[in-house]
Formats: structure tokens, sequence, C-alpha cells
């Protein structure tokens, strides 16, 4: 009896830590929307996010993770450049700029389609076994098409207006006015921007597969690449404007955005979702990842007059849809695979295969 309502706890303390991470998610794309419409240049925003990420990340990986601090070399440091390059610097900026031109809605749906872009890249790459004739390699294959295709509907087809509720707040800058019409036009090349994000983030999630342990631990991995990210960010942000301006910051929703991406994103976030994945495995943390995108949808529409449509419910339940279905598949190869547990890694024959294990499980911006 005392055993069952420890397990009930434990379960029930994962969930609520879950649920927190994703409303933290979901609160961070709203305010990287406000922070662009407010003026901000994207690449001035990633650089200052990735700067005090890491001055953030060092003390917690000396307290937590002292015992693992890697050995640095030459060779060490080039992987982590290249790892802040595709998990810290691109993603951010192109996922920034795309929130721009389109809606914190749509990115939200985006990023829902991750482990999707991570599935078809890592099948190209044959670092993931498709077995079309099983029921798990038809359910990737299909959810994948899924999902592919709900982003489709979400972009291209509108229907009509939603309107759940009737209110006059809208924190969106009037003065803005391209950021406004986004909210209800979702532009081609912001979806492409977005989409650009997610791509460079499943790069880094296959590089993880093949180097991640050579950082040490997770502090100190996400470390290395918020420290070599910010130093691309902010020699991309200075050739891209020189305008020493555009770095001044005030006390305004710009600061407050770096400081809650920073601090809340790169270190709580990161601490919560290593636990989860300890304790419950990767699947139990894929599969919460729609929540930060109803949360978005919701609170987009009330703050920040993001219209909701047939078309991009639509889409939106189409990929939501396709997900589970590559989660189940890949749950079911896994358990084919190691029948002990939903969260055994898999033995040396089969380490060549990318498992849920190293889908996002250090958050960092995709958002």
């Amino acid at each position: 009896m005392v055993r069952k309502i420890c397990e009930m706890w434990r379960e029930m303390k994962a969930i609520t830590a879950m649920v927190v991470v994703q409303i933290a998610t979901a609160v961070l794309n709203i305010l990287f929307k406000l922070a662009v419409v407010d003026g901000m240049e994207p690449r001035v925003l990633v650089a200052y996010r990735l700067f005090f990420a890491t001055l953030f990340m060092i003390p917690l990986s000396l307290i937590f993770q002292r015992e693992k601090r890697p050995e640095f070399t030459w060779n060490l440091l080039l992987l982590a450049l290249l790892s802040g390059l595709l998990g810290a610097v691109l993603p951010s900026i192109f996922t920034i700029t795309g929130l721009a031109l389109t809606s914190a809605t749509f990115a939200s749906a985006a990023a829902v389609l991750t482990p999707l872009i991570t599935f078809v890249l890592a099948a190209f790459l044959r670092m993931e076994s498709v077995r079309f004739g099983t029921r798990e390699g038809k359910a990737k294959v299909f959810g994948t098409l899924f999902g592919v295709g709900g982003a489709l509907i979400f972009i291209f087809y509108r229907g009509k207006d939603i309107h759940m509720w009737s209110t006059h707040v809208d924190l969106m800058n009037k003065s803005h006015d391209f950021s406004r019409d986004a909210s209800h036009h979702i532009s081609i090349l912001g979806a492409l921007f977005v989409f650009g994000g997610n791509f460079s983030y499943a790069f880094w999630l296959l590089l993880q597969v093949k180097v991640g342990k050579q950082f040490g631990g997770a502090y100190w991995n996400a470390t290395l690449m918020n420290l070599t990210g910010s130093v691309v960010a902010v020699i991309i942000a200075l050739c891209w404007n020189c305008d020493l301006k555009e770095w001044k910051l005030g006390w305004n929703i710009r600061l407050f955005t770096i400081a809650y991406a920073s601090i809340v994103m790169s270190g709580m976030v990161i601490a919560v979702n290593a636990w989860c994945v300890e304790s419950r495995g990767p699947l139990f943390v894929s599969v919460f990842s729609p929540v930060a995108l109803v949360v978005v949808a919701l609170v987009g529409s009330f703050i920040l007059n993001e219209t909701l449509h047939v078309g991009s419910i639509i889409g939106t339940v189409i990929i939501v849809g396709g997900l589970y279905l590559v989660l189940w598949g890949k749950n079911k190869e896994m358990k084919s695979i190691t029948p002990t547990s939903d969260y055994i890694e898999t033995n040396k024959t089969t380490s060549k295969d990318i498992s849920l294990k190293n889908l996002p499980t250090l958050s960092t911006n995709v958002p």
C-alpha cells in the first residue's frame, strides 16, 4: 500500500513538473514575440540570452556536476562550437525571426514537429531503421506524413475565424503593423525561418547521439553550448548591425525576456527535464510537448490579438496526432528490443539507432 502511494506521488510529481515545463516554454514563445514586436533585433536578443545563460549555467555546473567536468581540448572546443551553432544560435535566430513574421501559435505548432523532423533526418542518415514492414515502422512513417500534412494545412488553409472570447487586452504594439498582420496571416518566409530552426535543432539532437557524452553531464553540455553559442551570436549580431543602440537595455520587456530565457529556460527547465528523463524516460517527456501549444494558442488569442482559424485547429490536431503515432511506434520498437522496461538503453548491437532518449532532454529554445 505504501509502495503504491509512493509510486502515485512520484508519478504526480513528474506530471506536474512536465506541465510546468511546457507552460514555461509557452511563456518564452510569447515573450519572444513581444520583444520582437517591441523592436528588439532578434540577433541581439539571441546574443544576450546565450551570454547570460552562460553566466547562469557555469555556477550550476561547478556545484552539481563538478566531477563530470570534461577535459578541455581543441577537439572538444570545436565540437562545442558546432553544438552551439546548431543547438543555440541558428534555432534561436531562425525561430525568433520567424515569430515576427508568423505567430506564437504557429511557432509552437511547428516545434511539435521536431521529433518527426529528427526521425526523418535520422532515417536519411541511416541512424534510424524504418522497418516499414512492421506496425511500428508504418506508424512512424505515417505519423511523419501526418505531421507534414498538418503543417501545410496550418499554413495554407485559413477557414473561418474562431472567436473564443471578446477582450480588449492587446499587448501588441500598434506601431508595428507587420507583426499585427502576421497574427492573422502566416508568411511563407516566416514559416521557412521557423522550420529552419527546427531542422537545425534536429541536427543538434543527432550530433548529441555521436558526441554528447564527450561534454560530460547535462549542465556542462548546456554550458559549453551556451558559451560557444554566445561568442558566435555576438559576432553575427555585430556583423549584421553595428549600431550600438540596438544593444541598449532598459527596464522593459526586452530585459525581462532575456532574464527569463537565460535563468528559467536555460537553468531551471534543463534541471527539471533532466530529472524527468532520468526518472520517467524520454517518451514521458515527449508526450507533453503539445501542452505548450495549447497554452500559447489560448494566451495568444487573449493578449496577442492572434485569431484562431478552422485551418489552424485542424492542422494542429493532425500535427499532434502525427507526433503521437511516431512516439507510439518508437515506444513499441524500443520495447521489442529491450522488453524489460520502456526506459532502458538499447544494447550495443542497436546503438547506431537513434532513440527518443536523444530527443530534447535539454530545453534550449525551440521553442
